[in-house]
């Protein structure tokens, strides 16, 4: 599919920018759907602001951004990783090192480890189809799985 540059207007600052051919490649591939709806410098201003909104979840539609990602390259839209994300182990203490998904405190599920049978708290609402640890069998779990 051949693409052609287009001038967009910007929801926050009104001024025109133009979505590039090669943007709106960068966009098919990744599976995105809707165009941006802010220049590149409200949107670098929105990330580096963390989103403008403290709700929590997965921040803004149109800026999925982690710390240093953007949308995962390309010179206007980060080009530092994607998605963001922390990475790494799991921090019990309400968010850790999550990127800035929306800032807000992160809701905690209170469940009894499969392992010992003490009480845990776990950032996400557990299915029942799978064991759920507390932080330590956690942990041991992960060392034993390792070869």
């Amino acid at each position: 599919m051949s693409y052609a540059d287009k001038t967009l207007t910007c929801r926050d600052c009104g001024t025109q920018f133009v979505f590039t051919a090669g943007e709106q490649e960068f966009y098919a591939q990744k599976g995105f759907t809707n165009e941006p709806t802010r220049c590149t410098s409200c949107r670098q201003a929105r990330k580096q602001g963390g989103g403008g909104r403290s709700s929590g979840g997965y921040g803004d539609r149109d800026s999925y951004s982690g710390g240093g990602g953007g949308y995962g390259g390309g010179d206007s839209y980060g080009g530092g990783g994607g998605y963001g994300g922390g990475g790494g182990r799991r921090s019990s203490g309400g968010g850790g090192s999550r990127g800035s998904f929306g800032g807000g405190e992160r809701e905690m599920h209170s469940v009894t480890c499969a392992s010992c049978g003490k009480e845990a708290k776990v950032p996400f609402l557990p299915r029942g189809d799978k064991p759920v640890y507390c932080d330590d069998c956690f942990q041991q779990q992960r060392r034993s799985s390792r070869w």
